[in-house]
This record gives structure tokens, C-alpha cells and sequence, in this order.
């Protein structure tokens, strides 16, 4: 099989899967993630083992784990809780390095956090802002009921939004970059990408973004352009934040669980640092609208 014929599968393969299970329901959406985030957090450990670094993989995969669960159960049954019980799983990273007879531990500590707070937490950031009972004032027992219904209370616009603009984008860098780029945009980071393929596909962001305003009325036509630059800028830093680390260990993928596309990291690169910020820029959006109306 060639290798635009295994890109192409292993996308659609890719495409089906994740629109899916973001459109099903929040708790396939919290499956989905989750193991997203925990493959991803598991290559980045392997990454920084293969650079001969010693992080804590088995129980910074543990902690990750914990913290995701923490979010996705957090209006079920911990509320704002959830802060103070991450904390001892944090700790516990400082405590295991004690007994463990590794050089630097002072940077395997700080390796293992980074894991867990660069690919765990924006998916769990997700997470946390779907889920069905953010906004509801039911009953516990109507909320445990709710929580194993379909799309009950739960809705996917905004995620499937951001989705479709951040597949926008690198869909329009690359052809922009491709056909009419020549302007370096970070030649000691990522050699293959220019200025030009950066605009182009902000703009197609921002145009798709527009289109997506349309049908999707959670956020007004203005806010969701706006969302699409965020996706575009910070999506195009987290490109290049993970093209840093690769290169700076001199490898060419973060893995090789999907044929054609590399790994975890390498598809959802902008993901990791675009979330934060986008998340951040939807929830003053709407405590602003709230404020307003009211």
C-alpha cells in the first residue's frame, strides 16, 4: 500500500472515530479522550526515555489517569473537591522519586508533571467543560440517570467546532504552504513550514469559523471567528512545540501507532497548548454574556 493510500485511510479511520465519539455522548467523549490522553502520555515518556531521561512512566500514567477520572466525575460527586484531592497524587511523584536510585531527580520530577500537565490536562479540560451537569439543576439521583443517557444535557457544537477549524487550518497551512510558500516561519524549529501557509490558513480558519457561526448558535458569528484565530495561532505554537522536542532528540515522529500520520502527539500537537486557551477565551465569552444578560 502506498503512502497516501495508508495517510488516507488511517485519516478517514481517524476522522470516523473521533466525530463519533464526540457527537454520541459525553461519557463516549470522556472514553474517547481518555484514551487518547493516556496513549499520548505514555509516547511522551517513551520519548523522554529514548532521550535517556528516567520520568516516572508508570506512575505518571497512574496520576494522569487519576486526575482525568477526577474531572470527568467532578459535578457527579466531587464538586470543586476535585482541587484538593489532586494534590496528594502530585505529591506522590515527589515521594516515589525518593526510592527510586535515578540520577537528576530534580528533572525526573519535573519531566513527569510536564506529561501530565501538557497532555492530560487539556483533554480533561475538555472534559470538564462538556460535561452535561455544568449547567444543570437537577436532583443528584436525576443527575446519576442523565449521565447514562445519549446527549442528554450535553452538547458537542462547541468541541465539534473547534475540531473542524483545527483540521481547517492544517489542512489550509499545508496547501497554502505547499503551493505558494516560501517565507520561513521557524527554520530552526520546523523547516517545511512558512508565513504563507500560516496565513493561509488562518484564514481559512477564520472563513470556516464564520460558516460554522451559522449553524451553530452557541457562540455569536464574531466569537466564533475569534476562536478561530486562537485555534490557528496556538494550534501552529503546539505544532511547533512538539516539532522543538522531536528535534531536539533527533526524531522524525512521536511514535508509530497511526500508519502514514505517526503518533498520538504528532496528530494532536495543537490540540495540547490551543485548548487552554481557547477554553479559557469560550468561558469568559459566556461570563461575560451572562453578566450582561443577566
Amino acid at each position: 500500500m502506498s503512502n497516501f493510500l495508508k495517510r488516507a485511510l488511517t485519516g478517514a479511520v481517524f476522522v470516523v472515530i473521533m466525530l463519533g465519539g464526540i457527537f454520541y455522548s459525553y461519557w463516549s467523549l470522556a472514553i474517547l479522550f481518555f484514551i487518547i490522553a493516556m496513549l499520548g502520555l505514555n509516547e511522551f515518556y517513551s520519548l523522554l526515555e529514548f532521550a535517556k531521561y528516567k520520568p516516572q512512566r508508570g506512575v505518571g500514567i497512574a496520576v494522569g489517569a487519576i486526575m482525568f477520572l477526577l474531572f470527568v466525575f467532578r459535578y457527579e460527586l466531587f464538586g470543586d473537591l476535585i482541587f484538593a484531592l489532586m494534590i496528594p497524587f502530585i505529591v506522590s511523584i515527589f515521594f516515589v522519586e525518593l526510592y527510586r536510585d535515578e540520577p537528576n531527580p530534580f528533572v525526573n520530577i519535573a519531566l513527569t508533571l510536564v506529561g501530565i500537565f501538557y497532555i492530560v490536562l487539556p483533554f480533561a479540560l475538555w472534559v470538564n467543560y462538556l460535561c452535561p451537569y455544568a449547567t444543570t439543576h437537577n436532583k443528584y439521583v436525576d443527575q446519576l440517570i442523565d449521565s447514562f443517557l445519549p446527549n442528554s444535557n450535553y452538547n458537542p457544537k462547541i468541541v465539534l467546532g473547534y475540531f473542524f477549524i483545527l483540521w481547517t487550518n492544517d489542512t489550509g497551512a499545508y496547501l497554502t504552504g505547499m503551493s505558494i510558500g516560501k517565507r520561513k516561519l521557524w527554520e530552526r524549529v520546523s523547516p517545511k513550514k512558512t508565513w504563507e501557509g500560516f496565513f493561509g490558513g488562518v484564514i481559512l480558519s477564520i472563513a470556516v469559523a464564520y460558516l460554522i457561526s451559522r449553524y451553530f448558535k452557541e457562540l455569536s458569528p464574531l466569537l466564533w471567528m475569534i476562536m478561530g484565530l486562537l485555534i490557528s495561532v496556538f494550534g501552529t505554537f503546539g505544532d511547533l512545540v512538539e516539532s522543538l522536542f522531536k528535534r531536539s532528540i533527533d526524531v522524525k515522529e512521536s511514535g508509530g501507532l497511526l500508519p502514514g500520520h505517526g503518533g498520538i502527539l504528532d496528530r494532536f500537537d495543537g490540540v495540547l497548548l490551543s485548548t487552554p486557551i481557547v477554553l479559557t477565551f469560550v468561558q469568559i465569552a459566556e461570563f461575560v454574556s451572562n453578566m450582561v444578560n443577566g
